[in-house]
């Protein structure tokens, strides 16, 4: 990385931790310009250098969220599936879903702006990119046909994201071992 890119990776996450800062505070529609730029210490034309407006700015704060989750994850057992037996392989357990309902919470308000601007953000793509990670290797161990796995990831995906979006317009209220057991039984029910 030269050291403009580094300059530019610095700043946009600069103006990523403010967003999600004042998103703590106050509702996403709210937030201006001007509140982001003094909270990142950064000028109103250096935003409009990198940003259109704060719907941009949300959609790499969420994307930058999900990168520390991705990062994460590759730091622990949760997705290794290696060595598990065909009859012991689950589509989903709680070792995925606990790290990940404990980093939604953490970050709820910043999820529920986005669920709330869906025009904004595209959750459903960055749910796929997440998933696609966990579930095509097991549908790989498995040996489903390259052509269903598609459908398939689709269908877990919809279930989950919904059950997900459930619970956080719920405040993220119930218990995190609660919301993982339905995601669970949804997903592996026998």
């Amino acid at each position: 990385m030269n050291k403009s890119e580094s300059k530019y990776y610095n700043t946009a996450c600069l103006m990523d931790r403010a967003l999600l800062e004042l998103l703590d505070k106050k509702q996403f529609e709210y937030i201006t310009v001007k509140e982001i730029c003094e909270r990142a210490g950064v000028n109103r034309s250096t935003f409009y250098l990198h940003y259109e407006s704060t719907a941009d700015l949300l959609e790499e704060a969420i994307e930058f969220l999900f990168l520390e989750l991705k990062n994460y994850y590759s730091k622990t057992d949760a997705i290794d599936i290696g060595c598990d037996s065909l009859d012991d392989l689950l589509l989903f357990r709680h070792k995925f879903s606990i790290p990940y309902l404990e980093f939604i919470k953490a970050n709820k308000k910043a999820f529920m702006a986005a669920i709330n601007n869906p025009g904004v953000f595209n959750v459903e793509k960055t749910f796929e990119k997440m998933h696609q990670e966990i579930y095509r290797p097991i549908l790989d161990r498995y040996s489903v046909p390259e052509n269903e796995k598609h459908y398939m990831i689709q269908f877990y995906i919809s279930g989950i994201h919904a059950v997900i979006e459930e619970w956080i317009r719920g405040k993220c209220r119930d218990d995190i071992e609660f919301v993982a057991d339905i995601i669970v039984k949804c997903v592996n029910y026998k």
